[in-house]
């Protein structure tokens, strides 16, 4: 590529399709996903260059809150002089897509200059890559004569251990092919940056990328351009076209990330948008997808729990509804007598799966005569894609079951169908199966008070939103709060819900005499129902409507307007640790004070996830973080205890991966207790510094060492002379050090300095017995 000159104008004013610049430079545009090491990799470049050479350096990173999954484009200048561009590049002399099927979402070439360099990430061999080209992008490359080079870089990146991170594999391409420096010299200043940023985190690691380092250039090819576009496929349409029209319209433009350029005539005037959006982003991100053997299935359901995005399901129906299933559909006869005569399948949604892995690694189910065949295992999705895309389509369409029939376990708690769905929270998030099992059991009754954080963000982020409706268009009322007031927040919704209530009940008493008391006397009857009460409930009320209709006056017209507050709505305020433990702990120590029914979920990822991992109240001892670097050195606030203090207030402690059945009767106990309950949810976190692979697992280690234990305080016990405080989990079974040598949150303090770790390890293992003797004696008393 080399060093271009950009034409010099006097004026300053930006004409958006030419660059203005003053200096020789260099632009580059980099397409990368969030958490594959893109803009990291890119940082290093930037210091590289701006510290190694006489040459000075820009960047500006454009991505949008979504942790992992969403798109990154990096925009980097190079140059002799002073760079002036206050402003992102439009025409680059160098562009990186690295993820492929950006080019058939993206408009990634129109950021290339006539003759510049295209670097591609691509899953294929270099001869093939051509053919796989949308139209479009084979018209562009030969129109603006570009060289295009190409690597299979998730492949070198794997085979040098470092699974989907392939920012070293692609910053060392750049900088083979770019000119900007010597290759050689290149090279040294790139393992010179990995040494130092990852030294902290092991040798291990920075063993690993100086490999994929090694690797690269060996699977690096330059692709020979034929003279004309040879494939008839065209740029498929960013939603399908079976989306509402304002998807077709504004949310499509906000996905193919051409959201500047919509007029404000565009949006809502009220502020309103369509929720259950996520369903057309369709990202297709997994490299790898669980496919699904009939043959070995036990039928637990537990891929279904766990799985964070809500792509694999499970369904149980008529065997008649599936008589013009597609060829490739799988489904077999339900064991259980529950519902029994019912066809049963497990279904993966393959462009909304993340590849995380979370279902594989939790599959109890073995096939004996090949213990690593599982009934779940990953395979590459490609192949699978259009047949999958077919069946997951067929899978929607089939009918819900009948939640009245559902029994309280996990196994049938995951057919109910999940309100919460494809978030763009991290691949293998450990938060957002806790969310999805609330939409499961409540969430078409539910009023979410949602704390900023992670979880709002991947809650209410446009252009799509995961929460959704069902068959019958009711579904969760979700807003966001602030850190300091979401406590305040939801209280506020169980104040106006109860007054809206009371208001019904007033309204029918008054109408009495013209409605019957054998409509009126049940409708008054007020409390926490089941499943089948409320059925019942919802039932009566829409006669109450249909009576309604034929009464005259203001009463009758005011009460069909609060008439569904006659039924059960269950107020949920959900947030991280960071709102829990710290920032809003004054106003959660105040709401649960109170003895109102609302429920607290808090997500505990120790640590601050959203704003980059700073410590929190939640921080353990001995853990690394943002402003406790060399591990924090006092230990981790008992929120439980604090609210069992009280007396009054349902508190839970539960991992999913641990015990899940225990995490399915909290929620469940939770939402029947008539006063204030908490559910302190443990959630792995990419912060942690482990693959999330291996999230579960890691849950139950957590829990084998007394680390995080587990236990429900149900007030209601001690009416019958029962002790409230039930400890589920039992004494420690190994150390501490079996859960902490797995996390570079704890190796990094280990390695900065090892006889503080040392101390740190001994002081939390003490806290642990300590805990736990302190938990065991209050529930014996």
């Amino acid at each position: 590529m080399g060093i271009t000159d950009d034409v010099t104008h006097e004026s300053l004013s930006f004409d958006p399709d030419w660059e203005i610049e003053r200096a020789e430079v260099v632009r580059a545009v980099f397409f990368g996903l969030g958490a594959d090491g893109t803009v990291g990799a890119n940082k290093n470049s930037i210091k590289i260059i701006g510290e190694q050479t006489e040459l000075s350096a820009q960047g500006y990173f454009v991505y949008d809150s979504k942790k992992s999954g969403a798109i990154t484009i990096s925009h980097l200048r190079f140059g002799r002089g002073r760079i002036r561009s206050a402003y992102l590049v439009r025409r680059a002399s160098f562009v990186a897509c690295h993820q492929f099927n950006f080019l058939d979402r993206y408009d990634v070439v129109s950021y290339a200059e006539p003759g510049a360099t295209l670097l591609l990430n691509a899953p294929y061999a270099t001869d093939d890559v051509w053919q796989h080209l949308p139209r479009e992008v084979q018209d562009e490359i030969i129109a603006k004569q570009l060289r295009v080079f190409v690597i299979d870089a998730y492949k070198v990146a794997g085979e040098a251990g470092m699974g989907r991170r392939i920012n070293t594999v692609m910053q060392t391409c750049f900088f083979a092919v770019s000119g900007v420096l010597p290759r050689d010299e290149a090279i040294g200043h790139i393992k010179t940056a990995i040494r130092k940023t990852y030294a902290q985190k092991g040798e291990s690691i920075v063993e690993k990328n100086f490999a994929a380092v090694d690797a690269t250039l060996a699977h690096l090819f330059e692709m020979e351009v034929p003279a004309r576009a040879t494939t008839l496929r065209a740029r498929p349409p960013i939603v399908a076209a079976a989306a509402p029209d304002f998807v077709q319209r504004v949310t499509a433009a906000m996905l193919a990330n051409h959201g500047d350029d919509l007029p404000v005539s565009a949006f809502p005037v009220d502020g309103t948008w369509p929720v259950g959006t996520t369903q057309w982003e369709k990202r297709n991100i997994a490299l790898e997808i669980p496919v699904w053997d009939p043959s070995v299935c036990i039928q637990c359901n537990k891929c279904a729990l766990v799985c964070p995005h809500a792509a694999i399901r499970a369904k149980v129906f008529t065997p008649a509804s599936a008589a013009s299933a597609p060829p490739t559909f799988k489904s077999i006869p339900y064991k259980g007598h529950d519902f029994e005569g019912s066809a049963y399948s497990i279904q993966v949604a393959p462009e909304d799966c993340t590849g995380c892995n979370l279902c594989v690694r939790v599959c109890p189910a073995k096939d004996k005569s090949n213990p690593r065949h599982k009934a779940i295992d990953m395979a590459p999705q490609s192949p699978l894609l259009d047949a999958e895309r077919e069946n997951y389509a067929f899978f929607l369409k089939l009918p819900e079951v009948d939640r009245t029939l559902v029994r309280a376990d996990v196994k049938s708690t995951q057919f109910l169908q999940p309100l919460f769905e494809y978030s763009g929270a991290c691949s293998g998030c450990g938060e957002t199966p806790y969310i999805k099992l609330l939409t499961q059991l409540f969430g078409d009754r539910t009023l979410i008070a949602n704390a900023t954080g992670c979880s709002s963000i991947y809650g209410g982020n446009l252009p799509t939103t995961p929460y959704r409706t069902n068959a019958d268009g009711r579904g969760p009322a979700w807003s966001n709060s602030l850190f300091e007031d979401n406590a305040e927040f939801g209280f506020g919704f169980r104040l106006a819900v109860d007054k809206q209530a009371e208001y019904a009940r007033e309204l029918l008493q008054a109408l009495a005499p013209r409605l019957g008391d054998d409509m009126v006397v049940p409708l008054l009857e007020h409390g926490i129902p089941g499943e089948a009460e409320l059925a019942i409930r919802r039932t009566q009320i829409l006669a109450l409507r249909a009576k309604l209709a034929g009464i005259e006056g203001d009463d009758a017209r005011r009460l069909e307007l609060v008439a569904d507050y006659l039924a059960h709505k269950s107020v949920w305020i959900v947030g991280g640790d960071g709102w829990a433990y710290d920032i809003g702990f004054g106003g959660l120590d105040h709401v649960l004070a109170m003895d109102r029914n609302v429920n607290v979920l808090v997500l505990d990822t120790e640590v601050y996830s959203n704003t980059g991992g700073q410590a929190s109240k939640a921080t353990p001892m001995g853990a690394s973080a943002k402003f406790a670097v060399a591990g924090k050195s006092v230990g981790k606030k008992d929120l439980g205890l604090l609210a069992m203090s009280y007396g009054h207030v349902y508190v839970a402690s539960v991992a999913f991966g641990a015990k899940d059945q225990q995490t399915v009767r909290a929620f469940l106990e939770a939402e029947s207790y008539p006063g204030p309950s908490l559910i302190l949810a443990y959630s792995h976190c990419i912060a942690h510094g482990y693959d999330l692979a291996f999230g579960a697992e890691h849950q139950k280690v957590a829990v084998d060492t007394g680390y995080w234990p587990l236990y429900r305080y149900d007030p209601r016990l001690r009416a019958g002379g029962a002790n409230p405080l039930q400890l589920d989990s039992p004494a420690p079974k190994t150390k501490l050090a079996e859960f902490v040598r797995e996390e570079a949150r704890y190796r990094m303090v280990e390695q900065r300095d090892p006889q503080r770790f040392r101390a740190l390890m001994e002081q939390a293992q003490a806290d642990i017995v300590y805990r736990r003797s302190l938990y065991e004696r209050m529930s014996r008393e």
